[in-house]
């Protein structure tokens, strides 16, 4: 695509349900318009699951340069806040470039916060903190996801039992403040000065699992198992947020002897597709959104070229 076309003041962003193939897209859109990824999937930020969290492959990342993938250690830890800092910045810095920004992935959390700006949330006192995180160690994040639940049906049917660091930060909020995480994520914050261009990728949720399940058997393949094994040599704490990924919860579950492989498989399977539903529920709230299947990919370069060539029109 001529360079001239492009107006760094746009941004597109390509949003989705996970294994709708996503990367290969914004391969092929960031290579046509000269554009440059940057990832917004929570669990794509973590270096020792490259397998297991499907990021991008040699193929995809040779076409463009791609940023915030894979370099997080398994004990760290990356909030809204701290996403939307590093992703702003490098957006940032990509437009000073003239070249165009072209945001991947998954968590509408951590989209909806580069876009919108974080929800102005009281901070939250330590002993709260230290209370709920107690709370969670004793008695594990799937009992304070049915707490949850109760005072919060919304956030907790986009966030998995088991995601600790979510979990309890939803529970901190509404002990404070007295109102549902959900409700100040919703009010007024700091939007970026920008046109957006979101693309989101849907295919049927029964051919999506076939789809699923063939992704998961070819991840078996390529090493998912060793490359858990070789992660757990690194950190060998399950508590750590890295394991709470889909897929490395599981497959962990497995080397430790709790479960056949067999039976890591299958969980891994369940928890994806409802993943995939919550994902579906959360996208299909955002405006203007541009659906399109996975096989779409020249009308989906069409979409692009259109909303870049009108922006330099002005």
């Amino acid at each position: 695509m001529d360079s001239q076309r492009q107006d760094p003041q746009k941004i597109v962003c390509l949003l989705g349900l996970t294994g709708t193939g996503k990367s290969s897209l914004a391969a092929s859109v960031a290579g046509y318009i000269g554009g440059e990824v940057i990832n917004f999937d929570s669990r794509q930020v973590y270096k020792r699951f490259p397998v297991i969290t499907a990021q991008p492959g040699p193929e995809e990342l040779e076409t463009c340069r791609h940023w915030l993938y894979g370099f997080l250690e398994t004990d760290e830890r990356l909030d809204a806040a701290d996403f939307t800092d590093l992703a702003r910045n490098r957006a940032d810095r990509i437009r000073n470039q003239g070249h165009i920004p072209l945001l991947v992935g998954g968590t509408g959390l951590y989209l909806r916060s580069f876009l919108k700006g974080l929800a102005p949330i009281p901070k939250i006192p330590p002993e709260v903190q230290e209370g709920v995180r107690t709370h969670c160690r004793l008695y594990g994040p799937e009992r304070l996801h049915q707490d949850l639940q109760k005072v919060d049906p919304e956030a907790a049917g986009r966030i998995h039992p088991r995601d600790r660091q979510r979990v309890t930060r939803a529970l901190e909020v509404y002990q404070v403040t007295g109102r549902p995480i959900s409700w100040w994520q919703e009010q007024p914050s700091d939007e970026i000065p920008c046109q957006v261009l979101p693309i989101g990728l849907w295919m049927d949720l029964e051919d999506l699992a076939r789809r699923l399940k063939g992704r998961i058997e070819s991840m078996i393949e390529a090493g998912a198992v060793e490359e858990a094994r070789a992660a757990w040599e690194r950190c060998p704490d399950e508590k750590a947020p890295g394991w709470s990924a889909i897929g490395c919860a599981e497959v962990l579950q497995f080397l430790l002897g709790r479960w056949t492989l067999d039976q890591a498989l299958d969980e891994w399977f369940k928890k994806t597709r409802a993943y995939a539903k919550r994902q579906l529920t959360w996208f299909k709230r955002e405006k203007d959104v541009v659906w399109l299947s996975p096989a779409d990919r020249d009308r989906a370069l069409e979409i692009v070229q259109r909303f870049l060539e009108t922006s330099s029109r002005g």
